[in-house]
């Protein structure tokens, strides 16, 4: 038979407070989820400019200051809000951690990458605040840094490591810098998309593969 502790005045109250604060904790994420959600969908649906945290708050329920108390500003509520979206779908596709695929076939890989990248590009859910992320981190220097580091490097790092993958394997020339290599379809893409310079689709990202691996010398 187990035995009861002995019950004393500071019981209840512990009880109480370690109950206390699993709920404030799961609030508190339930907040964050509303807020951050509710910046990205002001985002597609007034743009940017007119997105203000005023507007967030109310979408999402809160107080304007319990907004504050965790961002500094609009721009860093709809980065960590993009980024949740990026985690989230890649957990949904069951591609978390993300690599890129290593079929032996570097030009397929690279190609079923762009292609997704393209789908992703266009969905509105991304794309408004794709957009709104990279202008604002061209005014908005410490921004700048922040969407550079935590999206943008991980996302060519991965580029890196399957183009070091090809060259152990004799695929790609070994005096080859993949760092510089990976510019020369993921730059283009990017460009044509941020600029509207011209369509983007699977045929285009193809495209710049095949050139990219093959050259544009006559054979």
């Amino acid at each position: 038979m187990v035995k009861k502790p002995t019950p004393d005045r500071a019981g209840p109250d512990r009880v109480t407070s370690d109950r206390a604060t699993p709920d404030a904790t799961r609030r508190s994420d339930r907040s964050r989820r509303a807020i951050r959600d509710a910046a990205l969908a002001l985002v597609a649906e007034v743009g940017y400019p007119k997105t203000t945290v005023e507007g967030i708050a109310a979408r999402a329920g809160v107080g304007k200051q319990t907004i504050y108390r965790w961002w500094p500003s609009k721009a860093d509520v709809l980065l960590e809000a993009f980024l949740a979206l990026g985690e989230q779908a890649a957990r949904d596709a069951g591609q978390e951690p993300y690599r890129i695929p290593d079929t032996g076939d570097l030009a397929a890989d690279l190609k079923a990458v762009l292609r997704a990248t393209v789908d992703e590009l266009l969905d509105p859910r991304f794309e408004a605040p794709a957009r709104a992320l990279a202008a604002e981190g061209l005014v908005n220097e410490p921004l700048g840094r922040e969407f550079v580091a935590k999206l943008l490097e991980p996302q060519l790092q991965l580029y890196v490591d399957r183009l070091r993958a090809a060259q152990d394997a004799g695929g790609v020339r070994p005096d080859v810098d993949p760092r510089i290599a990976l510019e020369l379809f993921v730059s283009p893409l990017a460009q044509r998309w941020l600029q509207h310079t011209g369509p983007i689709s699977h045929a285009y990202t193809d495209t710049l593969v095949d050139y990219a691996l093959n050259g544009l010398a006559p054979r």
